[in-house]
This record gives structure tokens, sequence and C-alpha cells, in this order.
């Protein structure tokens, strides 16, 4: 028995518009919630969320058998930790930060099985193999996990094409906040040295071999990222929605029933 069907990874290839959203609630039952919506993907934020490896595990029991792809995001590039997070049952991992194709490349031996890469062999105690019951698991697990790196600085936008031209990786994301503040822009991924650099980063992403994502928080920057060329574009992220719609719904009732006099 192989190693289960990646369809996110799938769709990439296909270039067909992966449509996704962040989770950042570091719990299984918003996820859950979420996953209701028939988003395409969903992050489960390891690198500004609270998670660990037991709430991302969590995590992805319940995105098991969903519409919703799981793409976990750990906080760095370690070994180690694209090791556990693929055992835990994750086949499609995002890693922040990646500013070199040899960054990229060690990424891709991390997430593969030898002879191939350094993944850790020991799947048989893993639910990634369903606890050993998915026989042919380490033969076949490599083609069906899919590598998302993450540009974000002006280093990695520099390394772009030495980036693209990696085998092995399947998506590169902008990340437009950190992007905006490592080119002197904190918190203004609207400035227009900021969106002109990100339209030409999606174009060359879209112009090589691999899928072009980013997340969108405004109505305005997402379609722009659509009109550009994203291929997996997330349009929102759960706190965020959340929060909004709390305060709005405070601040609604508060002018109804305590008027300012």
């Amino acid at each position: 028995m192989p190693a289960p069907h990646n369809p996110f990874k799938a769709a990439l290839k296909t270039g067909k518009m992966q449509l996704g959203c962040w989770s950042s609630f570091a719990h299984p039952y918003p996820i859950e919630m979420v996953a209701t919506a028939g988003f395409d993907w969903v992050v489960i934020d390891g690198e500004h969320a609270p998670n660990d490896l037991q709430t991302i595990t969590a995590q992805l029991q319940v995105l098991e058998g969903k519409h919703s792809h799981a793409v976990v995001r750990i906080p760095t590039g370690h070994d180690w930790l694209v090791k556990q997070v693929l055992d835990a049952g994750a086949q499609t991992v995002l890693v922040p930060m990646v500013d070199t194709a040899e960054q990229a490349a060690q990424l891709v031996r991390a997430m593969r099985y030898p002879p191939h890469g350094i993944r850790g062999a020991g799947a048989a105690g893993a639910r990634a193999s369903g606890f050993g019951a998915i026989s042919d698991y380490v033969q076949t697990a490599n083609e069906q996990v899919c590598l998302i790196v993450q540009v974000e600085t002006c280093l990695g936008m520099e390394n772009l094409d030495a980036i693209l031209a990696v085998e092995g990786v399947d998506g590169v994301f902008i990340g437009p906040a950190d992007l905006a503040a490592d080119m002197g822009f904190p918190g203004n991924s609207a400035a227009d040295e900021v969106k002109a650099a990100i339209k030409d980063m999606l174009a060359r992403i879209k112009a090589s071999d691999k899928a072009a994502g980013i997340l969108g928080v405004s109505e305005a920057a997402t379609q722009d990222y659509a009109d550009w060329g994203a291929q997996f574009l997330a349009v929102g992220v759960d706190v965020g929605v959340f929060a909004t719609a709390m305060r709005e719904l405070e601040s609604q009732w508060r002018a109804r029933i305590s008027p300012q006099a």
C-alpha cells in the first residue's frame, strides 16, 4: 500500500487555483470549523501561532478526510522539525525565511527519504504511515510530500531565480509583511515599492515550474495578487476574521444601547 495521495501537490502541478486560509487558534475545534468553509488548503501556523507538535498533530487529525488540505508552517527550517511534522502526518510543509538556493536544497533533502534525502526512516511508529499499516510508505512518500519555501527578505528576492531552480521545491510563497519590513516599509506592504517587488516576484515564479503563493490581508491586495499570478492564494487569517467580527458586534450594540448623551 503506497503513501496517501497529496491532492494539493497534484493541483499545483496542473496549475489549478487553490484558495486557502490561515489558522492561528492552535486548537482542533476552530480549525474544524474553518474546514467547513471549503477552502482548498488551510495553514496550521507553527511560526506565529502558539502551536507545538501535539497541537499540530491534533489539527492534522481533524483535517484528515476533509476537503481542506493541511499545510503546516514550521517556525524555522531545521531538519528535525521537518521530520517531526512529516511523521505526524503532514504532507505539505511551508518553511519561512528561505533566503538562498542552498537553504532550499537542504530542505528538499530533509523532506525526502534516502537515497534522495536525509529523512529518518523510522516510519513504523509514525502516524504518517498509519503506524506501519501503510506497508510501502517509505518507498512512496517522497512522491507525495510537498515543499513550499517562503521568500520574504531582500536577500531571498535577490536569490529568487536560484531558489526557483532547485529541484524538489514545489512552490514559493511570498511573505508581504516581512518583505515590506526588510525593504524599509514596516507595517506597509501596500507601499508602491513593495507592491512592485511582489508583482515582479509573482510573475517570475509563475514563469517557472513552481507554483506561486501569497497571503492577502485586504481585499485590494488579495485581488492584486490574484491578478498578478498567485496560484495558491490565502485570503484571510481565522483569528483576524473572528477578532474583527467580535469588535464590530460589540461596537454595533454599544452604540445601540449606550448612546452618547
